[in-house]
């Protein structure tokens, strides 16, 4: 079966890498029913040292990012290692940043929102059991995490730690306007997207459609060969014409969404 279309990095020229965060923050993928085990995560701490091990001191990171959060542990990790990166790191903000996906942007030198988009600062929390002993301390080992996490924040805004807590105790959306105003980013942009990068992720859309079509196709063929009589010869394939003309209409298609 064709590879479900995720893409997380890509090399956009004149040393400069794009890296994606489009996806919850976790440290497992998709699971696997077939081989009843979980992908590997583009969103992982993991992955993200694997990439950034590729990348020359030298260059240039721009890390775009959709994401409602996830994981505080491997959120935390990522922004350390996107901090303990040498390279120059410009961090945008395409659509939402949520939770730890915000704190992540926190590890970039440049941090840019554009029109449209969002932040949201909270509360961890998580899912426990257990005696009231064990229940008294997972309240306890939060509220360490959170003195750890408002650091992140505190680091580079204007925030008093107090108007810190009281926004995140309240699970505060913000507007770039507010994240600019509170040294949570350092511009804001309308930049456009770039054309060409739109052509190729369209143009592998297409392709790995194709690709879901022509193993339909040939399952189908298959079923009608099992269905066949003796001795009838089997029905004509379409010529190789009507497959391009397919993908060329697919991609006009997608182009028009």
């Amino acid at each position: 079966m064709a590879k479900p279309f995720n893409f997380c990095f890509q090399q956009a020229g004149n040393n400069v890498h794009k890296l994606y965060i489009y996806d919850d923050v976790t440290a497992y993928g998709t699971f696997d029913w077939t081989t009843w085990t979980f992908k590997d995560s583009e969103t992982s701490a993991k992955y993200f040292r694997e990439q950034l091990a590729a990348i020359p001191d030298a260059d240039t990171i721009e890390l775009h990012i959709n994401s409602n959060g996830g994981s505080v542990k491997e959120g935390v990790a990522i922004y350390s290692q996107l901090k303990q990166a040498a390279c120059k790191k410009i961090g945008y903000v395409d659509g939402v940043a949520y939770s730890v996906a915000f704190l992540i942007l926190q590890a970039c030198d440049e941090r840019v929102m554009g029109l449209g988009t969002s932040a949201l600062v909270h509360n961890m929390w998580m899912s426990v059991d257990g005696n009231s002993k064990e229940l008294r301390k997972a309240a306890d080992d939060l509220d360490v995490l959170m003195e750890s996490n408002r650091k992140i924040f505190l680091e580079r805004s204007n925030l008093e730690e107090q108007q810190l807590i009281e926004m995140m105790e309240a699970e505060t959306f913000l507007t770039p306007d507010q994240c600019l105003e509170y040294g949570l980013i350092d511009r804001i942009d309308s930049y456009q997207a770039d054309e060409k990068d739109i052509q190729e992720k369209l143009m592998e859309q297409v392709q790995q459609l194709s690709g879901v079509i022509a193993q339909q196709k040939s399952l189908r063929e298959l079923m009608q060969s099992l269905q066949q009589p003796v001795g009838v010869p089997p029905a004509s394939t379409p010529a190789p014409q009507q497959g391009k003309k397919l993908a060329n209409q697919l991609a006009n298609l997608f182009k028009n969404m």
